[in-house]
Order: C-alpha cells, then structure tokens, then sequence
C-alpha cells in the first residue's frame, strides 16, 4: 500500500473516531452534571455544572414552560407549557423534543412519584397564569367562583395518561407521603392542604392552615420522613409539620417566600423569599433563621447541585440564574441572559424546589 493510500485509511480512520465520539455524546450518552432550566416565555436551557455556563438552549415553537421534572434514569426532561394546555418531552441527548402530552388549562406543576414510575401534572381550568391579581383596596381577588385544580396522572414508561382527579383551588405544590401512597397538595386560594390516595386519586382528607397565615404555595417532605415544610406566600409564614400534617411550628419569613426545600441532610430548611429578593436559610428541628443571602427579582425555585455544594435560583423578574454557596451563603456567580426562568432542576436529582425528594 502506498504511502498515500496509508495516510488516507488512518485519517479516514480519525473521522469516524470522532464521528462516534460525538455521535455518542450527542444521542446516546445521558447528560450528567447539569442543570435545566424552563423560560416561560418558551425556552430551555442546559448550564454545565462543571463550568456554570450555558451549555445549550432550545426554543421549541408554541411553548411556555414552568414546571419541570427529569426523569429518574436522566433520559427525559418534562416542562408543563401554561399556554397550550399540554406538556413536552424531552430527549435530553441534544435536548429534542420527542412529543406533546396533552393535560389540561394552565398547567403547572410536575411531580414523579418516588419510584419514577408515574408523572403528575397539576392545572387550573378557567384561570390565569402568574400570581394573583389585585383588587382596588390592594388586597387579592377573590377566588370563590373559579373553578378547581385538576391533578393528570401518567405512566412514565410510555407517557400515556393514567387518570385525572379533581383538586382544590389554585393547587400549587405537590409533595408524596414517605411510603408513596399519599399524594400532598397545596391549595393556595383555600389555605389548605389536600391529601389524596396516590392510586386512586380519591381525596382523603383537607388539612386547615387558615390559622396559620394565607396561601400555601411551596411544600415538601424531610429526607428523614418524619416532617413536612409548608411556606405561605400571602402571609410570609414558613410551617413546620409532622408525619401526620399536624404544624408543630410557625415563623414568619421575608416577603412572598415561594420555593423551598430541605437539604440532603434534613437538617436546613431553603426558602426563596421571592419579592424580599432573599435566599432564607432556618434549622429544620427550630425553624431559626441561620442565615441568608441576597438574590435577583423574583427568585421562584431553585435547586442544590448534586454534590451538595451550590444552591442554583431561577430569578424570573431579573432574568438570571443565582450560584450561592450552600455552606457559606456567599453569592458565587450570577448567569445573565435568561428569559423569564421559571423552574430548575438537575441530573442527577438534587434537592431543591422542585427535584428531591
């Protein structure tokens, strides 16, 4: 073989190398060490952890999405589109699209069940997107005569729908029961919390947080197990709760707290303070302010990476993503050039608003 003919096989060698080499990376290896976020005016964005840059962004046509979840295997990103009623699936190997599920009106948030299997997605029929609005004397408008929240079960597997139930009023966040068998529902307009059968969706029983303050938007379950934290957005108050919704403790928060969260540990408790523009940290077993750090504008959910070591916020007003030190509470970076971010969620699943546990 001539010298010619040798270099060309060896080069022609070197291309299909790196062809398979980015073939891999870009359809068959699982994206680790990321974070996604959802835009609501229709985007979303893939930032490398290891470099806390931008590392893709999309803007699929006819999409807004807010609630976002990965799957537990990290193959399928789920963003629920407020405008068009239904939810997309993403492949996250070069984050295509792959399909629409329809849902319902207003969808917003998105749940796994603890063991990955099913998807529950929650919307408002006859409302509108965004925070409540304002009557002429500066108070909320009254809820009364809209109709409730629906919850839209689906099978992960192959993403067809299992069942849909009925919920209470501006349903907000979902949270399960330790053993899965109980789905937690937040209902911001009655100031309660719903308890539902996970298999049936039939609804058990309402636990009254009226007492406690007003509209409870953010609520999640303790690595342990044991305890429940609830913020109430109209009121500022942050709840501590037993295994059995019984509050245990009240405190009040910075302005409009939103998004929470515990720590792996279950010994923290994050809350986005979102208008106060703070980041609130309070000891679970007390609930103690132990300390805070300054955000951007309306700072709706967050997320911890997944060693742990950083708090990522989506600040939809300022249009950026927040880097705080988990430990230190010390701003590390601020990512400028979002549009409205939403949600935000990582894989691996790391705690934070709306990801573990």
């Amino acid at each position: 073989m001539s010298l010619r003919a040798k270099f060309l096989c060896a080069f022609a060698l070197f291309v299909a190398v790196i062809a398979g080499v980015v073939g891999y990376a870009r359809f068959i290896r699982i994206p680790r060490n990321v974070a996604y976020v959802s835009e609501e005016d229709g985007g979303i964005v893939a930032i490398d952890l290891n470099t806390l840059q931008i590392e893709k962004r999309i803007h699929p046509k006819d999409t807004a999405p807010r609630g976002i979840g990965v799957t537990f295997d990290g193959k399928y990103l789920v963003a629920a589109n407020k405008d068009t009623g239904d939810a997309s699936v993403f492949d996250t190997r070069g984050l295509r699209m792959v399909r629409r599920i329809p849902v319902g009106d207003n969808p917003e948030f998105v749940k796994l069940n603890p063991d990955g299997t099913s998807l529950f997605i929650s919307y408002e029929p006859g409302a509108t997107a965004g925070p409540p609005a304002e009557n002429a004397a500066g108070g909320e408008e009254d809820d009364a005569n809209e109709p409730p929240a629906q919850i839209m079960q689906f099978n992960v597997r192959d993403w067809s729908r299992v069942r849909s139930f009925v919920a209470g009023k501006e349903t907000e966040g979902l949270e399960f029961s330790p053993d899965g068998k109980s789905l937690v529902v937040a209902n911001e307009a009655q100031d309660t919390l719903g308890v539902y059968d996970a298999l049936t969706g039939q609804r058990v029983r309402d636990v009254n947080l009226g007492s406690y303050g007003k509209r409870p938007r953010g609520v999640k379950i303790s690595p342990q197990g044991n305890s429940y934290a609830v913020t109430m957005e109209g009121s500022g108050t942050l709840l501590s709760l037993d295994r059995d919704l019984n509050v245990i403790r009240s405190v009040a928060t910075a302005a409009k707290p939103y998004g929470l969260a515990f720590d792996r540990q279950g010994s923290r408790i994050f809350v986005a303070a979102a208008a106060a523009r703070k980041l609130q940290v309070y000891a679970a077993d007390t609930l103690q302010l132990v300390g805070e750090a300054p955000i951007g504008q309306r700072c709706w959910h967050f997320t911890f990476t997944p060693d742990d070591s950083k708090v990522l916020l989506a600040c939809g007003r300022s249009n950026n993503i927040y880097v705080i030190d988990a430990r230190t509470y010390q701003p590390i970076r601020v990512l400028d050039g979002f549009h409205l971010p939403w949600g935000i969620v990582t894989y691996p699943r790391a705690y934070g608003s709306l990801g573990l546990p």
